[in-house]
């Protein structure tokens, strides 16, 4: 029998050095006159925010900036943000940052014209059907890292500060309008952020090629992906002026997310209970539990992986070929090597593991997920 799938792809993206200079006429081809900036606080007062701000305000767009929130956004900070769109009687959303700030941003911009609570739409089987399409404002998507890929996702993340739960909030229209991505926005990122944000790539285009399922242009976006990080991350770090490298890792974020849609595993599914729990930046807690994901999954995935070393052109294409690859590249970007290194205490194990079951990442991982398997991950990741 054929297999049999559903496949889809993402939006227009306007990719190259100085492409910012175009906000102001993408926001006005999709209709948006009155746009709110959203972004995180740490980039608040940066000068490529504040010169995109205005870059808005002279093209006669009174626009107006939004930062009020966390690294892991939670629900207060969506509800701040709706009554700054409300009060501003904005039209549309440019979502500017890393993943908190295109995810507050996509969320803004759905939420807007709803009426029912946020975690009503979270992605769980067809509760995308509750929201009113028309209430979904527009939004031009500007990332300033390489790794999240939320540029060209159709959902965003939000932690429900009651059960400090990381949840997905999911609509086909959260997609953005456009996407513009400039390389030349992430070339002052501090070197952590680089390297927990790229080998968050490299996570999201790994765990996207391990998923079962039939998804051969996933695989194929998400192979490509890998050797992009492993070429450009090593030259990113060691040369954060090096725009070409830049570039490369920003294709990368955007391939990695076009390629999950396949599904995530292992990684993701822990690595969102312990960000809702300890804070932990996301992309650095998958690249430190990577190794011990794979071994896990080591069995299932073995001769997939040997292809992907041998495409990577690697000394050894085999799983220990690549499972090699990956430590030294941690090593060589500073990611911690263990979840204790990462500031974590063994005690949330238990609810760690329980946590990573529910979460819908959990479905995609190449062997089945139960307590026992979670926290058998941890108990290695934590151990090292």
């Amino acid at each position: 029998m054929s297999p049999t799938s559903n496949w889809n792809y993402p939006t227009a993206v306007r990719f190259g050095a100085g492409r910012i200079k175009e906000l102001a006429e993408q926001c006005r081809i999709h209709g948006i006159k009155q746009p709110l900036l959203v972004t995180d606080a740490g980039l608040a007062r940066a000068p490529m925010t504040l010169a995109a701000l205005q870059s808005l305000q002279d093209a006669g767009m009174p626009a107006a900036l939004f930062a009020d929130l966390k690294p892991n956004p939670i629900g207060a900070n969506l509800e701040a943000g709706l009554a700054a769109y409300r009060q501003g009687g904005h039209d549309g959303v440019v979502a500017f940052g890393g993943g908190s700030g295109l995810d507050m941003g996509k969320l803004i911009a759905f939420m807007s014209g709803q009426t029912r609570p946020v975690w009503d739409y979270e992605d769980i089987g067809d509760w995308w059907t509750r929201a009113n399409p028309d209430g979904i404002a527009p939004v031009i998507a500007v990332p300033t890292t390489a790794g999240t890929g939320s540029e060209v996702g159709r959902a965003g993340v939000l932690t429900d500060e009651a059960t400090h739960t990381k949840k997905i909030i999911f609509h086909p229209k959260m997609m953005p309008k456009v996407v513009i991505c400039d390389p030349e926005l992430t070339v002052g990122m501090p070197p952590k952020i680089t390297a927990g944000t790229g080998m968050d790539a490299l996570s999201h285009c790994l765990e996207a090629y391990c998923a079962p399922g039939f998804h051969p242009m996933a695989d194929g976006i998400a192979v490509e992906g890998m050797r992009l990080v492993a070429q450009a991350l090593p030259r990113v770090m060691k040369d954060p002026q090096d725009l070409e490298a830049r570039a490369f890792m920003m294709a990368a974020a955007a391939m990695g997310a076009t390629a999950f849609q396949k599904g995530l595993g292992g990684m993701h599914a822990l690595a969102h209970p312990i960000g809702a729990l300890f804070d932990t930046h996301h992309g650095m807690t998958n690249a430190t539990l990577m190794p011990y994901v794979l071994q896990f999954n080591r069995d299932a995935i073995a001769p997939r992986i040997a292809r992907l070393a041998a495409y990577l052109e690697l000394a050894e294409a085999s799983f220990d070929g690549f499972l090699k690859f990956v430590l030294t590249l941690r090593e060589t970007v500073g990611v911690p090597h263990t979840l204790r290194d990462l500031g974590l205490d063994a005690t949330a194990a238990a609810q760690v593991a329980e946590m990573a079951v529910q979460d819908p990442s959990a479905g995609g991982n190449p062997i089945p997920l139960d307590v026992s398997a979670t926290r058998a991950i941890f108990d290695a990741a934590w151990h090292g």
